[in-house]
């Protein structure tokens, strides 16, 4: 019988092992995403997020989310990301299928008039997907500057599943990795063919965490204030209040620009 929290303890050292190379590994490589992304929040344009399946996470993760600032903006689509039902009406089979089907990602960014120092990243442990494929190319086209979040051994070894061949890995302008293994997940069952404890979940909100704080201190170490999504946890602060609807007002004039034409 295995000891109790035995499972848990090895899931826990085996993620810390992951998370500490997490910086020293890809220090230049933050330095650019960086670097791209206080320029467009300087500028006063945004930097999107967009990720299908679980990498919605990671785009919330940053924003709206505490401690998050203006110039962050989600790229989500429900039909992409919301099949917690699994079967049924908005299950997994439908969200999958879209991720395969050509075109899906064009119609997404047609509804957007991007900014000329606007930033996307995208979020995909694999890397492969051809919504996730079209998405950078169509950003590209754009002249957006890319940011891939994935994990580098998986998506190397993964076939493409995209007809032109390409991953995320030769699209993006900039890659950082999640630490993820193959597969994901990174605990074997004593007694169990199974594996369990996936990480790219822990690895990608440390990643992009630090992605967070990097710009935010590199836009202060400017002179610009960042406008912060203050905690609204403290219900009947007038004062939060005041903050919040300043955040939202902010907000608002920071993404009206992205809707002033459509389909062009």
């Amino acid at each position: 019988m295995s000891t109790p929290l035995a499972a848990a303890e090895r899931y826990y050292h085996a993620a810390l092992d992951r998370l500490r190379p997490l910086l020293d590994g890809q220090r230049e490589a933050l330095d650019r995403a960086a670097a791209l992304c206080t320029e467009a929040i300087a500028a006063g344009g945004l930097v999107h997020l967009f990720g299908v399946g679980h990498s919605r996470m990671m785009c919330e993760e940053m924003t709206p989310r505490q401690g998050c600032f203006v110039g962050w903006h989600t790229l989500v689509e429900l039909a992409l990301s919301f099949h917690n039902l699994v079967v049924g009406p908005n299950g997994l089979r439908q969200s999958l299928h879209l991720e395969k089907t050509p075109g899906y990602a064009e119609q997404i960014l047609r509804n957007f008039a991007f900014g000329p120092k606007d930033v996307l990243i995208v979020v995909s442990t694999s890397g492969i997907r051809e919504v996730i494929i079209e998405m950078a190319e169509g950003a590209k086209r754009r002249d957006l500057a890319v940011i891939g979040v994935l994990s580098r051994a998986h998506c190397e070894q993964a076939k493409p599943a995209h007809a032109s061949g390409k991953k995320l890995l030769d699209l993006a302008d900039v890659i950082l990795d999640n630490g993820a293994p193959v597969g994901d997940t990174i605990l074997s069952l004593e007694g169990s063919e199974g594996r369990t404890g996936p990480f790219s979940t822990v690895g990608g909100a440390l990643l992009m965490n630090m992605l967070r704080c990097e710009v935010a201190q590199r836009l202060v170490d400017r002179g610009i204030e960042p406008v912060f999504l203050p905690s609204h946890q403290f219900v009947g602060s007038r004062t939060v209040e005041e903050q919040l609807e300043y955040f939202y007002a902010q907000y608002a004039r920071r993404v009206a620009p992205l809707y002033a034409r459509q389909g062009g």
